[in-house]
């Protein structure tokens, strides 16, 4: 990989939560690690497709659509750095431009599925509508819209409790995280114009070591726990985040939706 990661001048104290991890070796970054980015993509039919992918980050997402063979493939990133990092990594087989999730600047009805993972979640309530607004436009109609974010549970999570949830979330990743319950994330792609096609959840286990394996492979792990050891400030943050991911495991969750266009 040729290209910096993004904010590589930031020190780790005060660098988001999923680039202080890739920093540190981790590939991949998503709430259900690779198992229910499978699944997602499995029911996403992504064959013979035009595929655009919202804020693809480091591209993994991007290498597995490829390798389903869609028609195209599009990623639309916001961060330069990144942005080349999945140019070098889909090659000739696919592009990737600089723009913002809300406002892709894509024709209207020029893709046959939109997929995004783990950047609704990071959004307000109102940026959320706006990127799934965008997502519908930007489908034809009788696309498919995948995502794969952080969740809360039950549906009828006190709402106390999922402010806390969602402000020592915060506080640990550095990025204004907003999770929802799946009811809720529900409704927002039907009010969207969506009709739920598939819902798959998996436990957010993102730094446990059963999941690291699974995601990271054994030299990935070995690689990813020798540069937390050699880095004290890094090692602090990851230990914070992982203590906060502890005490709201039951509440927390990860959930993929296949959402169709009507």
């Amino acid at each position: 990989m040729n290209a910096e990661l993004p904010l590589a001048n930031r020190d780790a104290a005060h660098l988001p939560g999923h680039w202080l991890l890739a920093r540190l070796g981790k590939r991949v970054l998503r709430p259900g690690g690779v198992e229910l980015t499978q699944a997602m993509l499995g029911g996403a039919d992504i064959e013979g497709a035009d595929v655009v992918e919202l804020a693809p980050g480091l591209g993994h997402t991007a290498a597995e659509i490829l390798t389903a063979r869609p028609k195209s493939y599009m990623g639309v990133e916001h961060d330069e750095s990144a942005a080349t990092i999945v140019r070098d990594r889909v090659g000739e087989r696919g592009s990737c431009v600089v723009g913002e999730a809300a406002q892709t600047g894509l024709p209207d009805a020029s893709a046959d599925l939109v997929i995004g993972e783990a950047m609704l979640t990071m959004q307000t309530d109102r940026s959320k509508a706006a990127i799934i607004a965008e997502a519908a436009r930007v489908l034809r109609p009788g696309g498919r819209y995948a995502i794969h974010e952080l969740a809360l549970q039950p549906d009828t999570l006190d709402e106390a409790l999922k402010k806390d949830v969602q402000q020592s979330l915060a506080r640990a990743i550095k990025v204004n995280a907003r999770p929802m319950t799946v009811e809720e994330w529900r409704d927002l792609l039907v009010v969207g114009g969506f009709t739920i096609a598939e819902t798959n959840t998996a436990p957010m286990a993102l730094l446990q070591p059963r999941r690291l394996l699974a995601d990271e492979g054994l030299l990935g792990t070995l690689r990813f726990a020798k540069n937390l050891l050699r880095d004290h400030d890094a090692r602090k943050r990851v230990l914070d985040m992982r203590k906060t991911f502890v005490k709201y495991d039951k509440e927390m969750v990860a959930v993929s939706f296949v959402a169709i266009k009507a």
